[in-house]
């Protein structure tokens, strides 16, 4: 592992001198002196931080949150974010929030999870939509409301319930209901009735797929990864990594962002993800392929599950931090969206995006310390690693004179992922974040790197510096 600080120097000269004597900032914890490697430029000359995080328990779709609402669990986030920060609700000055698979009773959830939680009806709120990386999208939106000087403290986060999510009726249904509602002649409504047909009754039922394409998303994992020869056992071995670093870490507590929630009508406190199941590559291999039959690698042990759950995070300006007694986790340095062809190239946002953000930032592959990339499928994680390690794909594609390499395996994921721990799909972009920065404490770095893909071709990049407060979690 790279080594973030300099642990030589115990009890030398302050930090303060030695900040003043070399231009790097340097800190100190007690009697230990630290100085980061290099520094990442500020490009809003505000030093935004990341104060901290929260998210509920993902739990399998169907499961213990299955009689709630949407805006239920995004209120539990909001309520725990305000409670784990000890601020007070009334002086957040804005809240974004993500969703993907919308309920229509509460289409801007942001704001009415917020006034369910209680915060200022004064308080303006949004929802924003990326497919999975739509809490990315909250972070980096309120990034820019504090670079802009608009406000300061922002609460940003997601939300996903797949217990229950909208089944409409078909068109032709839609479209007959619609002229019933204008009938007014008992003639023109027995000539409308008299007009269905079965077919109307047929309902639309939602899909992960593309619009463009039509293709599931399993459907485009299970091609790249045979476009990247990612095999079987590959993508197998991944997957119980997965589930095996997850529950690892759950049980040395480091999930330390995780909310425990107290559901009506449900007698116990859940406190724990319920998708991490620690197998066997035999049990795993029995597995039959999920989309692509016979043939296909994509099984319901390596791909992510439907998942209901909710995330939410502080940020604000450093020198705001501060001056409200706040020991923020992380600078948010750097970022970048990018997006490519949604057939073929559906999930190489990672791939895309990773040399961009590292070039943005003035850092290389060597500077990152943590490494945490969206499992949406093993297959998927494969690839990205292959595509980015490639010359070939690197000219051909990307535009570049060379590949960026691949990340070290010994900092990749290494409490998890996706596969492991859920994919409520609005609210994964935060769960990186904020193991991301828990990561950076606990294992002695300076930079980490997040990372997602999100369908229509789209993916994002993020860098994150720890911050010299964040020495416990």
């Amino acid at each position: 592992m790279a080594t973030y600080l300099a642990k030589n120097i115990l009890r030398s000269p302050t930090a303060l001198a030695l900040t003043q004597q070399t231009g790097v900032r340097a800190f100190s914890v007690g009697a230990q002196l630290y100085i980061p490697r290099k520094s990442a430029p500020d490009r809003t000359g505000k030093n935004i931080v990341l104060v901290d995080g929260i998210r509920t328990p993902f739990l399998l779709s169907g499961t213990d949150y299955s009689q709630l609402m949407p805006h239920d669990l995004a209120r539990q986030a909001l309520l725990g974010i305000a409670k784990k920060t000890g601020i007070d609700k009334d002086i957040v000055d804005y809240i974004i929030y993500g969703t993907v698979i919308q309920e229509v009773k509460t289409s801007n959830i942001a704001r009415e999870a917020a006034l369910a939680a209680g915060y200022s009806d004064k308080t303006p709120a949004h929802t924003v939509t990326m497919a999975c990386i739509s809490s990315n999208v909250a972070m980096t939106t309120g990034i820019g409301l504090i670079a802009s000087g608009a406000y300061e403290t922002i609460v940003a986060g997601g939300v996903e319930f797949m217990s229950d999510v909208p089944i409409r009726h078909n068109r032709k249904m839609r479209n007959f209901m619609l002229k019933a509602n204008k009938a007014k002649t008992l003639q023109q409504k027995l000539q409308l009735f008299s007009s269905i047909r079965p077919d109307y009754f047929v309902p639309e039922l939602p899909a992960v797929a593309e619009f463009s394409s039509g293709e599931t998303m399993g459907h485009s994992a299970d091609r790249l990864a045979a476009a990247f020869g990612a095999t079987r056992k590959e993508q197998d071995d991944f997957a119980l990594r997965s589930h095996s670093f997850a529950h690892q870490a759950h049980q040395k507590g480091y999930f330390t962002d995780m909310l425990p929630v107290t559901i009506t009508g449900v007698s116990k406190t859940i406190d724990r993800d319920n998708g991490i199941r620690v197998s066997t590559p035999d049990q795993l291999a029995k597995l039959k392929p999920a989309f692509i039959k016979p043939h296909g690698t994509v099984t319901a042990a390596n791909a992510s599950f439907l998942t209901d759950g909710a995330s939410a995070c502080l940020i604000m300006p450093e020198a705001k931090a501060k001056a409200l007694g706040l020991k923020p986790k992380a600078y948010l340095r750097d970022f970048i969206y990018v997006s490519q062809d949604p057939v073929d190239q559906l999930l190489l946002g990672p791939a895309y995006a990773t040399p961009k953000v590292l070039e943005k930032a003035g850092l290389t592959l060597k500077d990152i310390d943590v490494w945490e990339l969206h499992e949406a499928f093993a297959g998927q994680i494969i690839a990205n690693i292959k595509a980015m390690d490639s010359d070939w794909f690197a000219q051909k594609y990307m535009n570049r004179p060379k590949k960026v390499g691949s990340p070290d395996m010994d900092k990749f994921n290494s409490w998890g992922g996706s596969l492991s721990i859920g994919h409520p799909f609005a609210a994964t972009g935060v769960r990186l974040a904020m193991h991301t920065a828990h990561r950076l404490v606990r294992e002695d770095g300076q930079f980490g790197l997040v990372a997602a893909c999100a369908a229509g071709g789209q993916g994002v990049a993020m860098i994150l510096e720890r911050h010299p407060d964040a020495v416990a979690i």
